[in-house]
């Protein structure tokens, strides 16, 4: 077993140990990834646990993961379609408000329990640009969130 860098989520800063590695009959390794849906739901885990602000492509898997436009998320936030673009592009940093609300939404949509509030959420959505890894660990049990910081 080794670790995986799970770059096919499209984020490139998930890692998910506890893997199993084959060879298939022309010598190559390959992996299988069971039960995507739970390992997305972690790795919004993982996103929403941030220490800091979440980046452009974080946004962009959130969005998705949460069934919304473009557009509707930005009339949730209350901005236009553009600045929801703009944020997953990187032209331009998520407005703190607007990413707060961001990842309570993720929170009830997703059902998930970062083990913190509304006032930890608030603190934690702040500009970065320092990359922050999602460790996973996977086991017959399940994923489970190593770190996020």
């Amino acid at each position: 077993m080794n670790s995986h860098h799970y770059t096919e989520c499209g984020l490139k800063n998930v890692y998910i140990d506890g893997l199993e590695f084959v060879v298939d009959d022309e010598g190559d390794e390959i992996i299988t990834i069971p039960a995507v849906n739970e390992l997305h739901g972690v790795i919004s885990l993982g996103i929403i646990s941030h220490k800091h602000g979440i980046s452009p492509e974080e946004l962009r898997f959130l969005r998705t993961e949460m069934g919304y436009t473009q557009s509707e998320l930005a009339t949730l936030v209350h901005h236009d379609k553009q600045s929801v673009g703009r944020w997953e592009r990187g032209e331009y940093d998520i407005d703190s408000s607007a990413e707060t609300i961001i990842r309570q939404l993720a929170i009830e949509k997703l059902g998930l329990e970062p083990g913190f509030g509304m006032e930890e959420l608030s603190r934690r959505s702040i500009p970065t640009v320092k990359t922050q890894p999602i460790q996973i660990h996977h086991n017959d049990e399940g994923y489970q969130l190593l770190s996020a910081a």
